[in-house]
């Protein structure tokens, strides 16, 4: 274990757990655990992971803002943007387009090496289940910045495959960080369903 594994782990678990219990400060550890998961997992080969840390970077900015400074309508008790549900209609075509985007992800991961020896001299791991993680994971992130309850179960399932993934390729912490984010990911749907629901019936 390395000392990037380590305080990667350290503080991805830390932003996650303050996500679950809606605290806005989340997105602020996420800023330091991406860059830390950044160089981890170029040195991994997991290719689609490393390039998902820019994303996330630039959605933890983003994402802190409208958690932080939402619309007056669309406010909870503590000032800050309020939990609600995705449009069913929606459901179909947003598990489609992740369905899509993983394909054609895996395709391009696939022939990194090929294409750019220089920069990725070994062939990409797994490279349509580092895509699923990597699609799904910018589309869920988008739930999340507008708090959306089926963020969790998304992240549940995204949880599930990390953790087989970072386990295969022996970087057993953060796939015991992503084990546990299953059980966090459980709560957090459990929580924001409740916390969902009052806000229903306090309208």
């Amino acid at each position: 274990m390395s000392h990037i594994e380590f305080w990667a782990t350290v503080t991805g678990g830390l932003a996650v757990w303050l996500s679950a219990k809606e605290n806005v400060w989340s997105w602020i550890v996420g800023l330091l655990n991406v860059c830390l998961a950044f160089r981890m997992f170029y040195l991994s080969q997991l290719y689609p992971d490393m390039f998902l840390q820019v994303f996330f970077f630039i959605t933890n900015m983003i994402g802190f803002y409208m958690w932080k400074f939402p619309k007056e309508d669309q406010a909870n008790a503590n000032h800050e943007l309020q939990i609600t549900r995705i449009n069913p209609k929606l459901y179909f075509p947003f598990l489609l387009g992740i369905v899509l985007a993983t394909f054609m992800m895996g395709r391009f991961a696939s022939n990194l090496h090929e294409w750019f020896p220089k920069l990725f001299y070994l062939p990409s791991a797994f490279p349509y289940a580092d895509s699923f993680v990597l699609t799904a994971s910018i589309a869920t992130t988008f739930l999340m910045m507008r708090k959306k309850v089926e963020t969790w179960w998304m992240w549940l399932l995204i949880d599930m495959v990390s953790t087989v993934i970072y386990y295969q390729k022996e970087i057993k912490l953060y796939a015991l960080l992503y084990f546990v984010f299953c059980f966090i990911a459980t709560y957090g749907a459990i929580d924001w369903t409740k916390k969902f629901k009052y806000y229903e019936v306090k309208k």
